[in-house]
Formats: C-alpha cells, structure tokens, sequence
C-alpha cells in the first residue's frame, strides 16, 4: 500500500467583518485628514489627480455612451480639470444633463465599485489591473496634458505593482482605499457642486451643477443635494455588500 501524504487545502486570507470596517475606517481618515497634516497635500496630490481623472472620465463615457464624441480629458496641476466633448447637432436638454451629471457621479460609481469589490479575495487584484489598464488607455486616447502624462501612467505601474507583489492584506487595503477616495471625493467637491460657475484653467465656465440647472431648471443648489444623496445611496448599497456576514474568508 503507498502512503501518501495528507492534503490541506489552499491557505485562505482571513478576514473577519470588524478587520473589514476597521480598514475602511483607516482609508476614510486617511482621505479626510491627511491633507490637514504637515505636507499631506504632497502625498495626496497623486490621489487628487486620480479623483479628478474619475471625475473627468466619468463626463467623457456618458457622452460616448450618448453618441457624442469625447475628444481629449485635461489634468492640471492644481488638481483640477476639464473634459471636451463635442455632440451632434442641438443636443436634447436631457442628453446634455446627462453628460453634466456623469462627472460628479463617476467617482461615486468608481468608489462604490472597488468598496464592493473588497468583499471576495479573488476580486482584489483583478480590481486593481483593471483600474490601471482603464488609465493607461484612458491616457493613451483622451488625456491631453503634461500632469496627466506624468501622474497617471505612475498611479497605473504602481496599482499594477501592488497587485503582483503586494500580500493579501495590503492589496485589499488598497482597493478600500481607492474606493473611498472616490466615495468621499464629493467632499473634496462640495464648495464646487454648490456653485453656479467656476474657473478651470483660467477659464469661467458652469459649474456640472450650473449646466444642469440650464439644461432641465431646477436650481443648481438641488441639484447638489439630489448627487450627494445619490452618492450616498450607492455608497451605502456597495458598504452593505461588501459588508454582508456571508462575505468572510473566500479562497
């Protein structure tokens, strides 16, 4: 009779749901209170780039998704940015909201993703090499400044860095943390989002909230309430799945 040794099956990363909203706990008060420390802005600024990369893409897909054409995505170095798009012949009012409330909305919708994403093991890091290929594409085709050809392909080789190297833990750590970053991003907005107008690259222009308040009346102030509490409706969605008892310990 052959003896053959005893089989274990795969080591599993254990996480318990307390670890779980520990660590989302840890990224929320990284993103909130790390710019308020001694050169915090400094290590968050290619954090700053990414959310507006967010924000930016989020206009250009919903006009793709409406027909239009998006045409280049700008980065600038204090963070901000713009997205060019450019649509068919008298657009509807309603295509033209739509387009306006993809910006505020994409980070939220990005964020919501990668918080339910956290939930299983075998999602961390495909969600991270998916991430880094959107923006490097996204790079490649749309972007059109010198911060974003510097930022962005960085934020991308480190993404893809953690995800090869990096051990469990840390690597789920970095999908909550990027996922937060885009949930809570609507704070780094705010002042934004309840404007009227703005000026981006020395240029005024309407605010998401002032262009949609043109395009369909309602006064651009609401407008912020009706994203803010839209945001926090998928945010709490993706925290309740992420969350939820049966998501523990996965292969």
């Amino acid at each position: 009779m052959n003896w053959q040794p005893p089989s274990f099956p795969p080591r599993r990363h254990q996480t318990t749901q307390q670890q779980q909203v520990g660590q989302l706990i840890i990224a929320g008060a990284l993103v909130i209170f790390l710019p308020q420390l001694p050169l915090g802005n400094y290590l968050l600024y290619p954090f700053t780039i990414l959310t507006t990369w967010f924000h930016e893409m989020g206009h250009g897909m919903a006009a793709l998704a409406l027909g239009w054409e998006f045409e280049r995505l700008v980065l600038l170095s204090d963070g901000s940015g713009y997205a060019e798009s450019f649509s068919p012949a008298n657009p509807s009012a309603f295509a033209t909201a739509l387009v306006s409330l993809g910006g505020p909305l994409g980070p939220t919708v990005i964020g919501a993703a990668l918080i339910a994403a956290t939930r299983r093991q075998e999602f961390w890091r495909p969600a991270l090499y998916v991430l880094a290929a959107i923006i490097l594409v996204s790079t490649l085709i749309w972007v059109r400044s010198m911060v974003g050809f510097l930022v962005l392909p960085l934020i991308a080789a480190a993404l893809v860095a953690i995800a090869l190297k990096a051990r469990p833990g840390l690597v789920r750590f970095a999908v909550q943390f990027l996922g937060v970053l885009g949930a809570l991003s609507m704070l780094r907005d705010w002042h934004y989002l309840f404007s009227h107008s703005a000026v981006i690259g020395g240029r005024p222009m309407l605010s998401d909230t002032g262009a949609l308040e043109e395009a369909l009346w309602l006064p651009y102030w609401l407008w912020a309430i009706l994203i803010i509490a839209i945001s926090g409706a998928m945010v709490g969605a993706a925290l309740k799945y992420a969350l939820a008892e049966d998501g523990g310990p996965h292969r």
